[in-house]
């Protein structure tokens, strides 16, 4: 696990509150959207990558979904979930790992990333996470993925980020992922700034 990530997030998790963060959304409706437009029953197995302290999971247990997993190399962000949910943290599997070292012990019918892929700007970086999701999902499996757009911002919590339009996302996941949907959303972060994301919702062929 890469120590200067996890401190980082740690650092950030710890110094402020998770709806202080400029990507907090306390409903995230462009992702339950995609997630629906899969039609997956209740109890397929989704994962959610880099959602630490989102509200997405509490989103998909309220729908009665019974098979999620959270993946976060943030302990603390982590924890602010699990406390969130109090009782109900323990009908989710959650994972503290870097996601580029991560050895799933099931596959996912759906795999989901708003918070990571942009923040891959090296190229092996992107090779490691992509080798993992590919032995992640099951076949003919879903992936609802959000970068910044083109005009999205430079930087994010002081970071480098990556931009991508749909097409080029897509490309980056190669040929045998089908296109199902693509998004431009503006998301509000809670100091009022407008930040500019890309979505694709993408099918193992």
């Amino acid at each position: 696990m890469s120590t200067d990530a996890q401190s980082h997030w740690n650092r950030v998790y710890t110094t402020k509150a998770a709806d202080a963060v400029s990507w907090y959304q306390g409903q995230p409706r462009t992702s339950l959207e995609l997630i629906a437009s899969a039609n997956l029953p209740a109890d397929a197995p989704i994962i959610d990558v880099g959602g630490g302290a989102s509200a997405l999971v509490d989103c998909l247990l309220a729908q009665g979904r019974t098979a999620l997993s959270v993946l976060d190399i943030c302990a603390a962000a982590l924890a602010n979930s699990r406390a969130r949910l109090g009782v109900d943290a323990s009908k989710v599997r959650w994972i503290e790992s870097d996601v580029r070292e991560f050895a799933p012990s099931q596959r996912y019918a759906l795999w989901h990333d708003r918070a990571v892929f942009h923040f891959l700007t090296d190229r092996a970086d992107r090779a490691a996470y992509l080798a993992v999701l590919r032995r992640s999902l099951e076949p003919r499996g879903h992936v609802v993925i959000a970068t910044f757009a083109l005009d999205g911002p430079a930087r994010c919590s002081g970071l480098d980020v990556a931009h991508y339009d749909a097409p080029a996302l897509h490309a980056q996941f190669g040929a045998d992922f089908e296109m199902l949907e693509s998004r431009r959303e503006t998301h509000i972060t809670p100091s009022g700034a407008e930040q500019r994301f890309t979505w694709v919702h993408l099918r193992l062929r």
